[in-house]
């Protein structure tokens, strides 16, 4: 049953609480492989579920356009400290609603209309924010794009500064949504210095990797720093944004009242419970475990044959090329929902197929970390994957994955749903 219980929810409207419950137990009964997602601890699904959602809070702590912030205003405080805390950064701004918006805030606050963006093309990994053609940052910017090479599957630095010395981007991103390997802040913070830009890191994905020091840190090497607060971080559904003291008035009065009106409370409040659980020692052996997770994974993964975009990974996330295997993304990723592991298709640079039924596969370790799984559980969890992209359309055969899966994670405790007593 859920936990925190929903008995309101349940009188009030069975159709969606019958729903949550459900996907509660789906989350209980699968291993769960998508790299930007992840369990929250059940303090702060309460912190989610507070009376906060009745308020609104225009404008930032001392200075709202609504009064009755007497608690609002600390909980943001203590918010924005446990950030500035936890990553060492200057100043920080908790109010985003989400990635997006909050990289569209350092758009806001650094450029104009019509000015050079560069980052990371989305087909080699990188993010529709950061000047892909289909987002408003691709329409309303001039976009600049840096590719891996088809050698290695890793951005080389030396492309990515002639590129850059060329162009003169105002603005340059590093980091993105499918990137396997360890960002070099320091060489992207000597090209954004040598052409005059101001470099955003989004570390999204690897924020609580970051934070718990299994990945280097862009702090004092990148003028601003996006983030989610979800993913490998264990927060809700909510976003930040970093910065030096230098631009902190830029990325403030960019987020409010540049793109957004009210803050959402009741997700600052559980913004706030997350980095404290971050600030935790147990975070950092949590952090250390995700990427020991994901190596053995793409080892295993590798030794059935299977081709890995840059030939493995140093954080959570493992992208893979199922060209060898015979079978596309899409299908392999629908198969394995339905034996019990959850991912999603993916493309891979250089993909010669569509975006919507494209080469590859994603997979992250983040949530099967929270839920207890290590080192030993990667070679079978691999041979599951195998046997069904090898079986993709045996319906008998996917049937026995889920039951065995479903058997296996009953023994790995998830914060948010247990088994009825």
């Amino acid at each position: 049953m859920h936990e925190p219980a929903v008995p309101h929810l349940q009188a009030a409207d069975p159709d969606i609480a019958g729903l949550v419950e459900a996907e509660a137990r789906r989350q209980f009964e699968k291993i769960r492989l998508i790299a930007s997602e992840n369990y929250v601890s059940s303090a702060v699904l309460e912190a989610t579920g507070t009376v906060l959602t009745n308020k609104y809070s225009e404008g930032y702590a001392g200075k709202r356009y609504y009064e009755g912030q007497q608690n609002v205003d600390p909980i943001e405080t203590l918010a924005i400290e446990r950030a500035k805390a936890l990553f060492g950064a200057e100043h920080a701004n908790v109010q985003p609603y989400s990635g997006s918006p909050a990289n569209l805030a350092v758009y806001m606050a650094f450029l104009e209309p019509g000015d050079k963006v560069m980052g990371l093309a989305l087909p080699m990994g990188g993010h529709l924010t950061h000047g892909w053609s289909v987002s408003a940052t691709g329409k309303w910017f001039t976009p600049v794009r840096y590719e891996v090479r088809r050698d290695t599957g890793r951005v080389d630095m030396d492309e990515v500064r002639d590129l850059a010395l060329k162009e003169r981007p105002k603005l340059i991103w590093c980091g993105g949504t499918a990137i396997p390997r360890t960002i070099d802040f320091p060489a992207f913070a000597e090209i954004a210095r040598e052409t005059g830009a101001v470099l955003a890191a989004d570390i999204a994905h690897i924020a609580g990797l970051i934070a718990g020091g299994a990945h280097p840190s862009p702090v004092g090497h990148a003028d601003v720093i996006t983030t989610t607060t979800h993913k490998t971080l264990r927060g809700p559904r909510g976003a930040m944004i970093l910065s030096t003291a230098e631009h902190a008035k830029a990325i403030d009065k960019a987020v409010f009242p540049g793109l957004q009106g009210g803050p959402h409370d009741h997700t600052t409040a559980a913004i706030a419970v997350a980095l404290k659980e971050a600030a935790e020692p147990g975070f950092a052996a949590y952090a250390r475990q995700v990427v020991a997770n994901a190596k053995a994974l793409a080892a295993a993964l590798a030794e059935r044959g299977y081709d890995l975009i840059s030939g493995g990974t140093d954080n959570h996330l493992v992208l893979i090329d199922l060209t060898n295997k015979g079978v596309a993304g899409k299908p392999a990723a629908q198969a394995l929902d339905r034996a019990g592991i959850e991912l999603n298709y993916n493309a891979v640079p250089f993909d010669p197929r569509k975006p919507f039924d494209p080469s590859g596969l994603r997979l992250g370790t983040g949530a099967i970390t929270t839920r207890g799984l290590t080192e030993e559980r990667m070679p079978r969890l691999a041979a599951w994957i195998d046997e069904v992209v090898r079986n993709v359309s045996d319906e008998a055969v996917l049937d026995r994955v889920a039951a065995e899966i479903r058997e296996l994670m009953a023994a790995y405790p998830m914060p948010g749903w247990a088994p009825a007593p």
